[in-house]
């Protein structure tokens, strides 16, 4: 099923504009960055469940990121980043927010659709500091350990497909391989790809690839049959410090912008969110980020284009450069009759 979403304007229902009636309510992820602490458990969730092939374990220099980038081999990317900065106040305990019940009222209760998420505690955010275990390290000159240093942090993201409302991949796919669901997210179907590449192009975020091997397109599907059986995503289920949070899209936009505000309150002025906004060149996006820096320090583009946005336009005006041309064709073969 094709998508029939306008390429101008914000869209209230992506759903029931790509042809879905009574369908439920639109879901996506809400990464907040400030409490994610680079475990990987949601790239090994995500490669379980999916049964997506391993990377070839590449060690890459590039901190603990052995993945680099995301692919058809790597629906989830877990992005580490070191600064020269102070750590600043953005630890894992700094929600304040009260504990809130979920929407089936319990521990395990319905979120939205059916689809159930089990809370870990530390508030309504989830961000209570988790302890895995880990030994305190100390570089050359450190006084104290880990929960001493200060001169430096690590930022860490886990980046993912961002199921965008104006998606482009979805615009320029000529076999329908692509389809939006019925929660809103994007898919794509392996029994009907051809392997063109047109959808690599059109994604502003390089998030689809084609698997080396069959040439097919792959990316995350938002655990698309997880969601039909009225469960969670595995990496949102698997993540220890809730940094990701999945369910409905609305709620998860209010919730976010509370996050903001309480991280600038704590004295975490930076904190901002990415692909919130339904007036961005995308339309917003079904899975965005508490970031703590600039979009560029986590390699995503500061202001992403749908590639298809001015199509609309660009027919109208090759529609008439033709026009003219067939004009003057005409009025050469006319003149050159009257000779």
């Amino acid at each position: 099923m094709r998508s029939r979403h306008s390429l101008f304007g914000p869209l209230e229902d992506v759903a029931a504009e790509a042809g879905h009636t009574e369908h439920p309510p639109r879901m996506g992820f809400f990464t907040d960055t400030s409490v994610c602490i680079g475990c990987k458990a949601c790239e090994v969730a995500c490669k379980e469940w999916n049964l997506v092939p391993d990377d070839g374990f590449n060690v890459l220099g590039m901190s603990f990121d052995n993945t680099g980038m995301l692919g058809a081999d790597s629906w989830r990317h877990v992005a580490f980043v070191e600064q020269d900065l102070p750590l600043g106040g953005q630890d894992a305990g700094l929600s304040g927010l009260p504990a809130g019940p979920t929407a089936g009222g319990d521990q395990t209760g319905v979120v939205a659709a059916g689809v159930r998420r089990t809370e870990r505690g530390g508030g309504e955010m989830g961000t209570s500091a988790v302890d895995l275990g880990m030994p305190s390290f100390q570089r050359p000159g450190d006084a104290g350990g880990a929960e001493t240093r200060t001169d430096f942090r690590w930022l860490m993201m886990s980046d993912v497909c961002k199921h965008c409302t104006h998606a482009g991949c979805l615009d320029v796919c000529p076999t329908g391989a692509l389809f939006r669901t019925e929660f809103g997210t994007v898919v794509v179907q392996q029994d009907i790809c051809n392997g063109c590449g047109y959808c690599v192009s059109g994604c502003p975020f390089g998030v689809i690839d084609r698997r080396h091997g069959d040439g097919r397109a792959q990316k995350c599907t938002l655990c698309y049959d997880r969601l039909r059986d009225g469960l969670e995503p595995a990496c949102a289920k698997t993540c220890p410090t809730d940094s990701i949070q999945f369910g409905q899209w609305d709620e998860l936009r209010e919730r976010a912008r509370r996050r903001v505000e309480q991280l600038h309150e704590d004295g975490v002025p930076e904190a901002r969110l990415y692909g919130d906004d339904p007036d961005d060149g995308v339309g917003g996006m079904g899975a965005f980020f508490l970031l703590l820096d600039e979009p560029e320090v986590y390699g995503l583009p500061p202001d992403p284009v749908v590639p298809t946005r001015d199509l609309g336009a660009m027919w109208k005006y090759a529609g008439m450069a033709a026009g003219v041309m067939a004009a003057a064709a005409v009025s050469a073969f006319v003149g050159g009759q009257r000779r």
